[in-house]
């Protein structure tokens, strides 16, 4: 997410925005560029959260908009207020704020993603409205603390894929567990807004949310027979986690998520996994096991659709597409070869 959080937005939005943010209703007016900042123009934090988070939808970065709007919130509960002044974010409210969420037991990088959030959106605002920076982050931690391994081995994905007698709801989410892993670690949301138009020739094109970058995925069989196994009722989506297209469909998204990670626990424990199984386990499993398969780095980083150094090192142009799929095959055969060594 860092490569979101740091992006630069344009805050040139078209005048008379209205939003709703925090159980509060406002209409906005943009700050024209180099106006000193006066505190007539400058709005509070929850209006200039809004105005981010409106841009944001625009450009369907709905994930990010919603980080914003958590982060804020957690800052205003802290504070006991409805809002607060941008000139009034200090060094000793923030570090407050983080002495607060030590105290209700947050993990280190949970803090962390709160201050890098509203490091992001308090360092937009000092671009936007010229408010002096009193650089209230820097006694704050915001780096990446090393946390405990999130992948599983081939041998515990091969367990995983063998695993029979499961109930409907747990076939889908195993499944769905391996299509991640098929498609090369492809993000929840990801599968859930695939459209049948996604697959054309046996390539599987699809933008990811998250960066807005084009992947393209060879079909293998063994795609294909997740698909028949788990037909989708909505023809608009491939995977069977949208089912109405109602206007709902992220709230859908969202709860298939949260109902597939509740039942990817036990299964794991069916399947003598001691790691604790959610989908984001599939992403770090694939790029794990292509490791351990001795696939350069870089080729990884590529097929995974990453595209900043600081997320991927990748320190190589732009790979053919072919090398990335036969390593995709690889990794798939692997899975599915009971007699193939972890």
């Amino acid at each position: 997410m860092d490569n979101l959080l740091e992006m630069n937005i344009n805050i040139a939005c078209a005048d008379n925005i209205r939003i709703r943010l925090n159980g509060k209703d406002y209409r906005l007016t943009p700050v024209e560029d180099n106006n000193p900042a006066t505190d007539n123009n400058i709005p509070s934090l929850t209006q200039h959260v809004a105005m981010l988070t409106e841009r944001l939808n625009a450009f369907q970065q709905q994930r990010t908009a919603e980080t914003y709007r958590c982060a804020t919130n957690s800052f205003l509960r802290f504070i006991g207020q409805d809002d607060i002044s941008l000139t009034s974010i200090d060094a000793n409210i923030i570090d407050n704020y983080e002495r607060h969420l030590k105290a209700r037991h947050l993990a280190i990088n949970t803090r962390s993603f709160y201050m890098r959030v509203l490091r992001t959106i308090y360092n937009r605002a000092v671009a936007d409205y010229h408010i002096h920076d009193q650089r209230p982050f820097t006694q704050v931690y915001t780096g990446f603390a090393k946390t405990r391994k999130r992948a599983i081995t081939l041998a515990e994905i091969q367990q995983l894929s063998r695993l029979q007698n499961l109930t409907p709801p747990e076939s889908l989410a195993r499944d769905l567990f391996l299509f991640s892993l098929y498609t090369r670690g492809m993000a929840f949301v990801d599968m859930a807004y695939l459209k049948p138009s996604n697959l054309s020739n046996g390539i599987l094109t699809y933008r990811r949310r998250k960066t807005g970058q084009q992947l393209a995925i060879r079909w293998e069989q063994q795609m294909q027979d997740i698909i028949d196994r788990h037909p989708s009722h909505n023809a608009d989506y491939l995977l069977p986690i949208i089912k109405r297209s109602n206007g709902s469909e992220r709230w859908q998204y969202r709860e298939g998520q949260r109902l597939v990670n509740i039942m990817l626990k036990p299964i794991g424990q069916k399947a003598g996994i001691q790691q604790p199984l959610t989908m984001y386990v599939a992403r770090h499993s694939w790029a794990s096991i292509a490791r351990s398969l001795d696939i350069p780095v870089n080729i990884i980083s590529e097929g995974m659709g990453h595209h900043t150094e600081r997320t991927t090192h990748i320190y190589l142009s732009a790979l053919d597409a072919n090398r990335i799929d036969t390593m995709n095959a690889t990794i798939i055969q692997a899975v599915s070869n009971p007699t193939a060594k972890p």
